[in-house]
């Protein structure tokens, strides 16, 4: 057996991570700025939108499980658990201890955003609505992280792929802010129009 297979599956498992959030994220927001031009919407699009979000869950554990089972490169369960934890073993410099640190930020972001969501009919709606929202902090810090620490960064796909993912999020997400709340549009229905007489 290929003695750097763990490395290979930390790497592959990664990037499907990386795909699955964005992927959950642009169906989200999608969702949300009503883009598809459903209205109510379907339940199997919001059952897509758990589904990518729960399986970006799974490749990121198998991700980490890799980072632990790889002798290739030295990872330990303090260093894919504790943020920005320093250890003369450590893989890289410095700043590649940043980089990785970012990746272990976003996932306890991932593990917030999964939990309360698995929960939301038992939470305010309010603080589900607010953990929610750190789904931006969450694609970007995971996006940092694929870019910076990341060992694929050289590969042309890889660099377009971030850049159209970050686009789309992009746009999607000054759509869902600059676009009228559906509370303000409620209300300007409601409030009756003046008549000059």
């Amino acid at each position: 057996m290929n003695e750097q297979i763990w490395w290979y599956a930390a790497r592959s498992s990664g990037i499907v991570a990386w795909v699955l959030i964005t992927a959950s994220i642009v169906w989200g927001l999608s969702l949300s700025t009503r883009i598809t031009g459903q209205s109510p919407t379907p339940a199997w699009l919001l059952d897509l939108h758990r589904y990518l979000g729960g399986s970006s869950v799974i490749f990121t554990a198998i991700h980490l499980g890799s980072l632990v089972a790889d002798s290739w490169v030295y990872f330990g369960w303090l260093e894919i658990f504790v943020p920005f934890y320093y250890t003369p073993n450590y893989p890289t410099d410095v700043a590649g201890q940043f980089e990785v640190g970012i990746g272990v930020l976003a996932f306890y972001f991932m593990v917030a955003i999964q939990l309360t969501s698995l929960m939301m009919r038992k939470l305010p709606r309010k603080l589900w609505r607010w953990v929610h929202w750190s789904s931006w902090p969450l694609f970007f810090l995971a996006t940092y992280h694929g870019l910076y620490s990341g060992t694929d960064v050289k590969n042309p796909l890889y660099r377009y792929a971030a850049i159209a993912s970050v686009c789309a999020v992009f746009f999607l997400s000054m759509v869902r802010f600059l676009a009228p709340s559906k509370a303000r549009r409620k209300a300007a229905r409601a409030t009756p129009t003046s008549v000059s007489v």
